[in-house]
Parts: C-alpha cells; structure tokens; sequence
C-alpha cells in the first residue's frame, strides 16, 4: 500500500468523490465539508490516503494546532473502504500520522472515537493511546 498527503493540488475530481464515498462509510447520512474549505492551506490539516493498486482504499486526517497547553494533534476520519477492512490499512494510515506528529514535534495527539466501535479502539489502544479522564461535550449549531 503506498500512502500519500491529499491536498488540494493533488486530488482530482476522482479522488475527490473517493474521499466522500469513504467517509460516508464511516458516518451515513451525516452532512460533509468541502475539501476546498478543509484542505486549504491555513486550516491546519493534513489528509492523507492509503492507496492499493491505484484505488484509494483508507483516509485519515489530523489537523495540528497550537494552544497554551502545548502544540497538539487531534486525529479524525480514519475510514478504511468496507472491502479492505482487516488488512492492516487502518493501523498503517495512523502510524504513518503518528511519524508525522513526531516530525512535528507535537506535545499529544489526541482522537475521538465512538464507544461501539470496538475494533477502532482495540487498535488505538494497540498503538498506544490511552483513555484519557475527561468528557467531550458538544454543542451543535
């Protein structure tokens, strides 16, 4: 599997539509950003893709930020295509944005991941995240 950074002088039309498909896998029915508007250039994230045999078969995002507590990385949309689930594409795409953190200097890396999914949280926890005390809340516009 080869592994590249998607931005927006790289993902075609194609590309594009693959990354909708795939996060749509991960959460349906949810509405989306424009990639115009999340990959440009002051937002702060970094879209990479897991690519097998010229189709793009994984995503995964982090967006890096900086604030009093510490220069962060918060990980988010890791989908890997239902057809290549259990390959090892999900552990792949993370460590590869884990070596970036490190490149980065970044004091944690933080992500958010649904209670239900079991074997998302079995590999974030194989690589070394921990459950941290705290809550999330939320407030929706």
């Amino acid at each position: 599997m080869e592994i590249k950074e998607l931005n927006l002088s790289n993902i075609d039309h194609t590309i594009r539509e693959e990354i909708i498909a795939l996060y749509r896998q991960l959460s349906p029915g949810k509405k989306y950003q424009d990639l115009s508007q999340v990959l440009r250039a002051d937002n702060g994230v970094y879209l990479i893709g897991g690519f097998q045999d010229g189709n793009l078969v994984g995503i995964a995002s982090m967006t890096v930020y900086c604030v009093i507590s510490g220069h962060k990385g918060w990980i988010e949309d890791v989908v890997v295509d239902n057809a290549y689930r259990g390959q090892g594409i999900g552990r792949k795409l993370i460590e590869y944005l884990l070596k970036y953190s490190r490149e980065m200097n970044l004091t944690e890396v933080l992500l958010f991941t649904e209670s239900y999914r079991t074997a998302a949280r079995k590999l974030y926890e194989n690589l070394g995240f921990r459950i941290k005390d705290s809550s999330i809340y939320v407030l929706k516009h």
